[in-house]
């Protein structure tokens, strides 16, 4: 016979309604006590009734996931990180993806069709904030990335300016002088590309260094060919360039295949630096210099902020939640 709620609170050592916050996803249950319900859950194999749960709560378990490219590393990862907290939180999760299209974002954004979801966690590529703040769906929504609807959602992000930032900063410290920054994409209004571009250009302003117009190369997705497209224009150009810092590792390691065709050597003629800390980065050759997001924090905030407004009448008001990175310093900028 499966295991019930009581059974689970006499082997954690706590109350039966514990139980029941740490099971439906409650954000405000001390760590230790979520790890040791969670270890009683576990033991004791017990599932959650979603039928039963869905009569009492007027809830589905379901929640959404709505990202621009599942194929994407880095947006495939953390979709990774959000399922496993979803299954801690005895939640199940649905992927769409948009393309970055925004009749596609407003129509998932309006809900997700044919499935009653609890709650939505969306990277908007396309959509202004006011897109955002006119949703019909009064299901909770937690925004990725850097687009906000002016303060009036949850939102979970990093430092896309500072990490910027110390990363030209590092491949100035190695000495390099005619950086080039692949990456911007003007036609998007989601701000990631331009907050990345302010923190190249606050690095080179710090150190004295010129910015140079030529020197900054968009693109219109962040995919490998666009690196490469990208870094064969800088060197076809003749453009003097000793560095590069792409907007996402995809650009970056399309920016190392390019280079080599061109005979030059990483790090020593040429410093690659990229940016999400893609698995694929890690085991180039060299392996890439990049900024690494908390990939594992964002889908936890993110998640946190879900259970919140689901188990507390709205919750709190809206906030932005920034998430560390760091700078992961390895042999393309030497």
């Amino acid at each position: 016979m499966a295991a019930n709620l009581r059974q689970v609170a006499e082997r954690a050592g706590v109350s039966v309604r514990t139980v029941s916050n740490v099971v439906s996803g409650f954000a405000l249950v001390a760590p230790e006590t979520r790890e040791r319900v969670q270890r009683a859950l576990d033991e004791l194999g017990y599932r959650p009734n979603a039928a039963a749960r869905h009569l009492r709560g007027g809830r589905s378990g379901l929640i959404a996931l709505v990202i621009p490219e599942i194929a994407s590393p880095y947006f495939g990862e953390l979709a990774g990180h959000l399922a496993d907290e979803a299954e801690k939180r005895g939640w199940t999760m649905l992927v769409q993806q948009t393309g970055g299209d925004p009749r596609r974002e407003r129509e998932l954004l309006d809900g997700v069709h044919g499935q009653a979801v609890d709650g939505l966690v969306m990277s908007p590529w396309a959509l202004s904030p006011a897109d955002l703040r006119r949703r019909p769906d009064a299901a909770p929504l937690v925004l990725l990335g850097e687009q906000d609807a002016d303060g009036l959602l949850d939102h979970v992000v990093i430092d896309n300016v500072a990490a910027a930032r110390q990363l030209t900063g590092h491949l100035i410290a190695t000495g390099r002088t005619k950086i080039a920054a692949i990456g911007p994409q003007p036609h998007l209004t989601n701000g990631t590309a331009a907050q990345r571009l302010a923190g190249y250009r606050q690095a080179l302003s710090e150190a004295g260094l010129p910015a140079d117009p030529a020197l900054e190369v968009p693109v219109a997705h962040l995919h490998r060919s666009d690196g490469a497209a990208a870094m064969r224009e800088l060197l076809s150009a003749g453009t003097a360039v000793d560095a590069v810092f792409c907007f996402s590792d995809q650009l970056a390691l399309g920016a190392l295949h390019a280079a080599a065709g061109h005979g030059l050597r990483v790090p020593a003629d040429l410093a690659v630096a990229g940016f999400d800390d893609i698995e694929d980065g890690r085991f180039a050759t060299p392996a890439l210099t990049t900024v690494a997001p908390d990939k594992v924090a964002i889908a936890r905030a993110a998640l946190d902020c879900l259970a919140a407004r689901l188990t507390a009448g709205g919750g709190p008001a809206p906030a932005r939640h920034v998430v560390a990175h760091q700078l992961e310093v390895r042999a393309s900028t030497g």
